[in-house]
């Protein structure tokens, strides 16, 4: 196994990490969809069912946000496999395993932002007679969104890089082929996962700035 970087052998395994980034690219895009907007559902849920389904919701979003996404990974793809006659390919199960995971953190942004509302915001709504859809959409929904927006990024940037985990079930993302790559030719090792740090670093940093930038934004707003 060769420690030093080699220019020749970076440019044979860069195609394998250019394919496997945009494997990874796909499952954060599906993943992220999935964690908005079910962590929005949930959060608006939880505020409107009866206490003992609010809680029931709570305890399982709690479960899933406590348990390792490998095990969570390993244990769907396993169940999908050889129980369900549902035709996944790893990539699709993958995706949603990540997705539901970080749902369960970006509800609990929402929720926070939700509830940080002052009451006076609800009573105004309930003393104009507003529509409860009018009163979620035009009062509770934009101030919930500027609390809540840059945290969730924060989660939906944690999620990308931990797409990686997925190459546990198959997904054949840029670490996975990197050691597809490695096994065949006994060689790459430096030179691959350092591009794939330099790919992530590349693709995750200008979002990070922009939700540090949002977040400074919106707090000079509430001032």
């Amino acid at each position: 196994m060769d420690s030093k970087w080699s220019n020749a052998v970076a440019a044979e395994v860069w195609p394998y990490v250019l394919k496997g980034f945009l494997v990874v690219l796909q499952v954060a895009a599906i993943a992220g969809i999935i964690a908005f907007v079910l962590g929005l559902a949930l959060a608006i849920a939880v505020q409107m069912l009866p206490n003992a389904w609010a809680k029931t919701v709570s305890g399982v979003m709690t479960f899933i946000r406590n348990t390792p996404i490998l095990v969570q990974a390993l244990l769907v793809w396993t169940f999908v496999s050889l129980y369900l006659p549902l035709n996944w390919s790893a990539l699709g199960v993958g995706a949603v395993v990540l997705g539901v995971h970080y749902a369960s953190y970006t509800m609990e942004s929402f929720r926070a932002g939700i509830e940080a509302i002052p009451k006076g915001q609800w009573e105004a709504a309930t003393a104009l007679a507003l529509p409860r859809t009018r009163t979620w959409l035009a009062v509770i929904g934009p101030q919930m969104f500027k609390r809540s927006l840059p945290a969730v990024t924060n989660w939906l940037v944690a999620m990308f890089k931990e797409v990686p985990i997925l190459s546990a079930i198959g997904v054949a993302e840029m670490i996975f082929l990197i050691r597809e790559y490695t096994t065949n030719e006994w060689t790459g090792f430096v030179e691959g996962y350092t591009l794939a740090g330099l790919l992530f670093l590349a693709a995750s940093y200008p979002i990070a700035f922009a939700s540090r930038r949002l977040e400074i934004r919106l707090e000079q707003s509430h001032r």
